[in-house]
């Protein structure tokens, strides 16, 4: 799975995942009071990568924010029951806005050769769809919603068909599609999530940890227009500074297994010999063989070149911490193959 995903295409059937639709005239000003992110720039058919935040600045969920048409938005979160979380403070705030869990089914289609397979489907609107960009299309009379997202750090495609009942007719003219291409079904691989620096909800991210525990200040306005959930709790962390900081390490030695289980971080000096943090994933990477991950650890501890002693099962392992991601996501399609699919 993983080398067709790096190198041709695969279609992961995702339908577990709920997606979020919150319709009605203050749709937008709901959202904005969800997150930290500032919404003002979101126009219709555009995606953006949302932290859904709690009273303390803790972490909800992290979603894809959809902006499908007028007065309504998508969240799909990876997992977790954010609608019940939303419906709830909907009723507290008074806005305007339907919550609710949609009909919606989908699918992902990822790796470097998903735009040849979208464009037999869609054609040349597939190709012309902006990174983080969805549009609304049909197929076979299918309604869809197709983003240009996806969480394998490759080029790749999201489809949300809007009728669940239909889901096997579309998975299979997928796979008819791209059979020329070598597609294959496969699933979210931990391998090239962890190699792109691709978060994952209850593992990386906790509601204990806060946006700037994870190095993700950057989905914080502070001073955004509008109120929303935590505004103050993170107003207060950021002014503390010194974070604990969720890292990049490689691991020493040889191949290990993905951990089931947080592993602990002790300090190979200075900070005694207790545990000061843990290791929220890990795995062997065949194309840089090397043990990757990434280790939740106090700021002592987070300057590149930092040595850390992992526990494993297998024994204590030295780690160092290292700048991630190790290969960044491919978000343009590259001239070549768009010039020759449109020849």
């Amino acid at each position: 799975e993983y080398w067709s995903l790096v190198n041709d295409v695969t279609l992961w059937d995702v339908s577990c995942q709920r997606q979020i639709v919150i319709r009605g005239p203050d749709a937008q000003a709901f959202l904005e009071y969800l997150t930290p992110r500032d919404l003002s720039n979101c126009p219709s058919h555009r995606c953006l990568y949302v932290l859904l935040t709690d009273e303390n600045g803790g972490i909800v969920n992290d979603a894809v924010l959809m902006h499908t048409r007028r007065d309504e938005f998508w969240l799909s979160p990876g997992d977790g029951d954010v609608v019940l979380w939303a419906q709830a403070i909907a009723g507290q705030t008074g806005h305007e806005v339907e919550v609710f869990e949609g009909d919606v089914c989908p699918l992902q289609l990822q790796g470097p050769k998903s735009p040849h397979v979208a464009y037999r489907l869609f054609g040349d609107a597939a190709l012309d769809l902006g990174y983080y960009h969805v549009m609304e299309t049909e197929l076979d009379g299918y309604r869809l919603a197709v983003s240009r997202t996806g969480w394998s750090g490759e080029l790749g495609y999201e489809l949300y068909l809007e009728d669940h009942i239909h889901g096997s007719a579309l998975w299979e003219r997928v796979m008819a599609a791209g059979e020329e291409f070598g597609i294959r079904p496969a699933a979210p691989n931990t391998i090239r999530s962890i190699e792109g620096a691709l978060l994952s909800y209850f593992s990386d991210i906790r509601r204990e940890d806060n946006p700037y525990t994870l190095g993700l200040g950057r989905l914080v306005h502070l001073d955004k227009g509008a109120d929303f959930l935590g505004r103050e709790a993170l107003r207060d962390i950021h002014a503390r500074g010194k974070h604990r900081r969720l890292v990049g390490i490689e691991i020493d030695g040889e191949p290990i297994s993905h951990n089931e289980s947080f592993w602990p971080v002790l300090p190979t000096a200075g900070l005694g010999g207790d545990k000061v943090g843990h290791v929220s994933r890990c795995v062997w990477s065949p194309r840089l063989e090397r043990n990757i991950g990434f280790a939740n650890v106090p700021a002592e501890l987070t300057p590149l070149g930092s040595r850390l002693q992992i526990w494993t099962p297998d024994g204590e392992r030295p780690a160092t911490v290292v700048e991630a991601p190790w290969f960044p996501a491919q978000k343009a399609i590259p001239p070549d193959i768009r010039n020759q699919l449109k020849r």
